[in-house]
């Protein structure tokens, strides 16, 4: 069991190449999202996660906004590498979007005064786990995925678009599909810079 674990954890990686092509059911995916939701921790379990699914039209039309947004803030004759990453992400399965719940977050400030100026930062922590959880097993259940991270830029248009609370922080993006490549060697810092044990 703990070396299946251990595989998981090495076939998660960016995958940029991914297509729309159906892996499993659309109620697999969201079994997926649900049991990340219930069962990764947080602090005080709190749970501030909150976690948007974009399939379908919804999907292409948040890499729309995205390239919309970022057209105006890339300068034009360097906005064509910027399109390609843009069509790379809307040509996929769906897209995660993970927030934290600010008000959440506030109420246990405000419980836990101690600890007030920690929470921020558990949140964020917290929502790191969330992404790896999620992004662990859709690579178990067939799909590629990477994170990305396009906001602040396009928060304000996405709590429009989808009608999400204000309280909702958006942390980053996940687009996912089919992978139609594999990614590249991966290179690694030895171990022994980066681990010690004392016994």
């Amino acid at each position: 069991m703990a070396m299946a674990f251990l595989e998981a954890i090495q076939k998660r990686r960016s995958i940029y190449g991914i297509s729309k092509e159906q892996v499993g059911s659309d109620s697999e995916l969201k079994n997926i999202l649900e049991e990340a939701l219930l069962h990764t921790p947080s602090a005080f379990n709190s749970q501030s996660a909150r976690i948007v699914l974009l399939l379908g039209e919804q999907h292409d039309k948040l890499w729309e906004i995205t390239t919309e947004t970022l057209r105006a803030v890339v300068p034009a004759d360097q906005f064509s590498s910027t399109q390609e990453k843009m069509d790379a992400f809307k040509g996929g399965y769906g897209t995660v979007l993970f927030f934290e719940d600010q008000s959440v977050i506030q109420g246990m400030q405000q419980q836990y005064v101690t600890y007030q100026d920690r929470f921020p930062t558990w949140s964020e922590q917290s929502s790191g786990m969330h992404q790896y959880v999620v992004w662990t097993a859709l690579r178990l259940h067939g799909y590629g995925a990477s994170l990305q991270h396009y906001n602040p830029l396009i928060d304000e248009q996405v709590a429009a678009e989808w009608d999400l609370p204000e309280t909702w922080k958006l942390i980053a993006q996940m687009p996912f599909g089919k992978p139609t490549a594999e990614p590249g060697e991966k290179s690694f810092q030895s171990v022994e810079s980066r681990f010690k044990v004392f016994e």
